[in-house]
């Protein structure tokens, strides 16, 4: 279990990192959120033992981190830290030795993930041929290279089409499947939803928002309607607790502050014409990140 227990850590007077808790079991997909500035990358370098707190601990399986430990650790950052002139598999020797990996282990991973991700030609092809994407593939393959108990994932799907996103999702599922522990951080919330049953929000490196993704939604008590029909948007925004109605393409969204509200919208839309869809949904992540985030931003 990664324990991260009260830690913060200051620069000079500035506290970049307030107090910040949080517990990854093993098998779990756990999301860290925040936008720029947040506190995210510091909390990570603590975590990796790059960084000291300025007070609390940061624990993996009972043990603080040190070298031998962080050879268990697997970090893709946000920004590139490829060696564009290196070939792949140079790339990846230099990687798997710096985490005490054997040449021979090395090469075989290289291999299998090469192939895994549909890529093999690229081997000795150097850094600087390949697309972003291709590029990000092979700063994700360092990451797993040794195959860490914990992985952490700063905007893994940076650069990425749909089809190459789909090889990082079956991945990273099946490296929780086995036991990894695994830290997610995107600022495209829908990718959050895929994986995370359990997340943070922090703001200025103070946690605004954590649980269960599930709990979150349910303790958020607004709602969302879609409908699709012949509406009169007045007059549902005259209904008692409908907040607005929003035309999307071929529907209406009509956010309302509370699920007992349902009723009314209903009795009133299914007296309008040509009513083929009434859909009642949780809000989003991202509509919470906003909201969450706005309010801290109005402390």
């Amino acid at each position: 279990m990664l324990k991260v227990n009260n830690i913060t850590k200051y620069y000079g007077t500035l506290k970049a990192v307030d107090e910040l808790s949080f517990e990854v079991l093993p098998g779990e997909i756990f999301g860290l959120l925040g936008v720029n500035g947040s506190g995210k990358t510091t909390t990570f370098r603590m975590i990796m033992g790059l960084l000291e707190p300025s007070s609390g601990t940061v624990t993996l399986d009972g043990k603080p981190i040190n070298y031998d430990i962080t050879d268990t650790i697997g970090f893709l950052t946000e920004e590139r830290s490829l060696l564009l002139k290196l070939t792949v598999l140079e790339q990846c020797l230099f990687y798997g030795i710096l985490k005490g990996m054997k040449k021979d282990e090395i090469i075989a991973r290289v291999d299998y993930l090469l192939n895994k991700f549909q890529i093999p030609e690229y081997k000795n092809k150097k850094i600087k041929e390949l697309s972003k994407g291709n590029q990000q593939k092979i700063q994700f393959i360092t990451a797993i290279l040794n195959n860490p108990k914990l992985l952490i994932l700063d905007e893994p799907f940076s650069g990425l089409d749909p089809f190459n996103v789909q090889f990082f999702e079956d991945e990273i599922k099946e490296m929780a499947a086995k036991g990894s522990m695994i830290i997610f951080s995107s600022h495209r919330m829908e990718h959050v939803e895929l994986f995370c049953k359990k997340l943070s929000i922090i703001m200025r490196g103070k946690t605004v928002l954590s649980g269960e993704l599930k709990e979150i939604k349910e303790r958020y008590r607004k709602k969302n309607i879609f409908v699709k029909g012949d509406i009169d948007i007045n007059k549902i925004k005259l209904i008692k607790g409908v907040v607005s109605v929003e035309a999307i393409n071929d529907q209406f969204i009509i956010k309302i502050a509370e699920a007992k509200y349902v009723t009314d919208v209903f009795n009133i839309i299914s007296k309008m014409k040509n009513i083929t869809k009434f859909s009642v949904e949780e809000p989003s992540l991202n509509e919470i990140f906003i909201e969450k985030v706005g309010e801290s931003y109005g402390q």
